[in-house]
């Protein structure tokens, strides 16, 4: 929150119009700058940061190098192109600013509650009566009380509001997100303790322990429905990234399915295995970064088919069991 300001704001890298991936119905998306954990498959790197990072986009460059004397801190240099120099940049936007040609700009701008509310009910005739807004990430959490306040300036116009979260947070700042979410959409990526740490830099036991944090308010918002049928009832469905050679295993998909089913059974209404793509590899390139997965190819049907077998022979409800991305054909 800005000083001075009882009007909370975040770090926001972009607004996504007519989601169908994030929630029930068509959505918008808004997605917050800053994440807790570092997945190796990120599909957004970008978002990883909680500083505003520019990206310099070739095809629109113009070659005038207006931006360089634009930085004041001479963080570009142009070779064969706009490089940026990563332990210089502020991501101030100055050569944003300067650029003719738009190939320079800045992922990340601050929004107040205030400015998102008015920006995300542009879109509400077509949220219909099952879209509405999912808060997104990075890790949305980490700034509560924008989403907090977010959801509730929403919720009072009849907004359906959808939360998605790794649950790597506090617990203070897992349940203040989700006190006027009527959608949990919460990551569960590996089973176990030593390759969650490795594939995602966090721990497995802190995100099972937040999973049962949020089974809990999801039932208990379900039992006040009954007392008080007016009251907003929460939802929970529960996601995981099918990566090859990482998650996408059987004993994986199937030690997840035990966690739901010790922990959420009943309470979670959907599981959705979410097939591995590679259309992020320019967004690392434009951050200068290498991806280990850049050459890796997309999963054909039959092994996500596979694997939500090896979810329903675990235990899981078939019903609730989908797989949902891109995926490959198998050359005969």
């Amino acid at each position: 929150m800005e000083k001075g300001s009882t009007d909370p704001s975040a770090l926001v890298l972009e607004i996504m119009r007519m989601s169908t991936e994030d929630g029930p119905g068509l959505r918008t998306t808004m997605f917050l700058k800053g994440c807790s954990l570092s997945c190796r498959w990120c599909q957004n790197p970008e978002s990883i940061s909680a500083k505003p990072e520019v990206r310099w986009i070739g095809n629109r460059c113009l070659g005038c190098r207006e931006c360089l004397s634009a930085c004041p801190v001479s963080a570009l240099s142009c070779e064969e192109g706009i490089t940026v120099r990563r332990n210089l940049c502020t991501g101030c936007g100055s050569c944003a600013e300067e650029c003719p040609a738009s190939a320079l700009e800045v992922w990340g701008r601050r929004m107040t509650v205030e400015e998102a509310f008015k920006e995300l009910m542009k879109d509400r005739a077509y949220f219909g009566t099952d879209g509405g807004v999912t808060l997104s990430g990075g890790e949305a959490t980490l700034q509560a009380p924008f989403v907090k306040a977010l959801f509730t300036r929403l919720a009072k116009e009849g907004v359906h509001t959808a939360l998605d979260t790794c649950g790597a947070c506090s617990t203070e700042q897992l349940e203040t997100s989700c006190e006027q979410a009527d959608l949990i959409l919460y990551d569960l990526k590996e089973s176990d303790e030593d390759l969650h740490r490795r594939y995602t830099g966090g721990s497995l036991k802190l995100v099972v322990d937040h999973f049962k944090t949020v089974v809990s308010l999801v039932r208990s918002s379900r039992l006040h429905r009954q007392v008080w049928p007016d009251q907003r009832e929460k939802r929970l469905w529960v996601r995981t990234p099918v990566i090859p050679g990482m998650t996408a295993r059987r004993d994986n998909i199937q030690g997840i399915a035990r966690i739901i089913l010790e922990h959420g059974e009943g309470l979670v209404d959907r599981w959705e295995l979410c097939a591995f793509n590679n259309l992020c590899r320019d967004k690392y390139r434009r951050l200068g970064k290498a991806w280990e997965l850049e050459e890796a190819d997309l999963l054909p049907a039959e092994e996500m088919d596979a694997l939500v077998q090896a979810a329903v022979e675990a235990g899981a409800d078939a019903d609730l069991v989908h797989w949902s991305g891109m995926t490959r054909n198998i050359k005969e």
